[in-house]
């Protein structure tokens, strides 16, 4: 990463890992609150409690009809996914976030893989909402009914002049991994290369020596999403 991306991004980072560790200490305002911190806690804790989709996802549907629609975003939920304004659960289709709670050091603090993971999609939010004026455009995959609903997207923000997609700069950032699906296929191609490439500069958690290796399944696994 370069430096200068890394410094505004580097304070937003710790600023919610500081955040996330005070969390379970954190008074429950309201409802919704209490919803994101039970979501949080448990990610935290290494379990992710958002089910993967039930059909199917239409990738294809990026590149034939793309439709994109406003969202704003209340906080981030896990490695992958946060909650909208209107009590929908928005999931990055194309990202993973890291469940493993074996501590590992990150720019010289000794955290878990899935608090930083946490922390990472929270900065990542914060940063696009703050680019883009607290609402960025999604394009849903797919989407799974109920309460909450849960909408598998890819959602984009603008960032030095060009337009972002939200998994790439977690990927990018080294705090996310690129989503595979069970046969071990990328579902993004690009986000794979991505993930390469900040495996290959030792970017974010691959800088640590468990990273040099290519990841376990204890990393990456999220058997929802399979």
């Amino acid at each position: 990463m370069r430096n200068g991306a890394w410094r505004p991004y580097s304070r937003l980072f710790w600023t919610s890992v500081g955040f996330l560790i005070a969390l379970p200490m954190a008074a429950r305002a309201d409802s919704v609150s209490e919803f994101v911190s039970y979501y949080q806690e448990a990610y935290a804790q290494g379990r992710d409690l958002i089910p993967g989709p039930q059909a199917p996802l239409d990738t294809s549907s990026i590149a034939t009809r793309l439709d994109l629609q406003s969202v704003s975003p209340e906080a981030a939920l896990s490695g992958s996914a946060f909650l909208a304004s209107d009590g929908t659960i928005v999931r990055l289709a194309g990202v993973q976030g890291c469940l493993s709670i074996e501590p590992l050091e990150y720019a010289g603090v000794v955290a878990t893989c899935a608090m930083i993971s946490l922390a990472g999609m929270t900065a990542v939010v914060g940063e696009a909402k703050a680019n883009a004026g607290n609402a960025f455009p999604c394009h849903e995959l797919g989407h799974n009914p109920g309460q909450p609903s849960v909408r598998f997207a890819e959602c984009f923000f603008m960032e030095d002049g060009a337009v972002q997609s939200l998994s790439e700069a977690l990927i990018r950032k080294g705090v996310a991994f690129a989503f595979h699906d069970g046969a071990g296929r990328p579902l993004f191609p690009e986000y794979a290369r991505a993930e390469d490439a900040a495996r290959s500069a030792r970017t974010g958690i691959w800088a640590n020596s468990q990273f040099v290796h290519p990841y376990g399944a204890r990393y990456r696994a999220n058997p929802a999403m399979h």
